[in-house]
């Protein structure tokens, strides 16, 4: 029994790391809490829906889809929001400010182009059978949670620590004066830093829309709410 809840706190655990990771990563290289990432968290389970109902897409092209729309709203609040108040050089407290006011924003837009009410992804969008294995029963959708967490966790980790780009962030992480002096386009690893980050969390959102089997316009903060405890406990950045 106490193997079988632990394998379930790892697949639900899995969800909230893909999460923490976009929302530490744009700590990390903007200096940014954003707070709006609630938000197009649940923008990417909307966006996985209407790609599995309206546009008859299987699950991992709903998954990018997801990526990419939540992702182009992280990258219009980077150049729109947070671009012009890194201009004129704003205290970190404002900026998180406006990433709240960004959150209630898209919440509202969600409500009204949604509804207050829940929504489901169909019940044929993934096998329904239980595997027994090691005296556990998993489900597709726990395996395929804890698999694609591994692989995001891995990925990210690998660009970071082994590639010229994971270097260039860590130079703009450390100092972004420094890092432009150096050549580093700065401005750019911000775009493609808010972009992944927040597509990190819209697929975030569509993992945890099909394991509660429930989409509604609020059910980003939450999440928000213990990702900000996990980030905290792991580490800011």
């Amino acid at each position: 029994m106490l193997a079988q809840q632990l394998f379930n706190a790892l697949s639900l655990g899995g969800v909230y790391a893909v999460f923490a990771l976009g929302f530490t990563l744009v700590f990390g290289v903007l200096g940014v809490v954003n707070l709006s990432h609630g938000a197009v968290f649940m923008l990417g389970a909307y966006a996985a829906l209407e790609a599995v109902t309206r546009l008859n897409l299987p699950l991992g092209a709903a998954l990018a889809f997801a990526f990419a729309v939540s992702g182009v709203v992280g990258l219009l609040v980077d150049v729109l929001v947070l671009r012009p108040l890194r201009a004129r050089n704003a205290p970190h407290l404002i900026p998180m400010i406006a990433t709240i006011g960004i959150g209630i924003s898209l919440n509202s837009l969600a409500q009204g182009l949604f509804g207050a009410e829940n929504r489901r992804f169909p019940r044929e969008l993934l096998p329904q059978g239980t595997l027994h294995f090691a005296g556990l029963d998993a489900t597709a959708l726990e395996l395929g949670i804890i698999l694609l967490s591994l692989l995001l966790m891995t990925v990210l980790l690998l660009t970071l620590g082994k590639t010229q780009l994971g270097r260039a962030l860590r130079a703009i992480a450390e100092s972004p004066k420094a890092a432009l002096l150096l050549g580093i386009n700065v401005e750019g690893l911000f775009m493609l830093t808010s972009f992944v980050a927040a597509g990190l969390g819209g697929v975030a959102g569509v993992l945890i829309g099909l394991y509660s089997n429930a989409l509604f316009p609020l059910m980003g903060q939450p999440v928000l709410h213990k990702g900000i405890a996990v980030i905290i406990l792991g580490g800011m950045g």
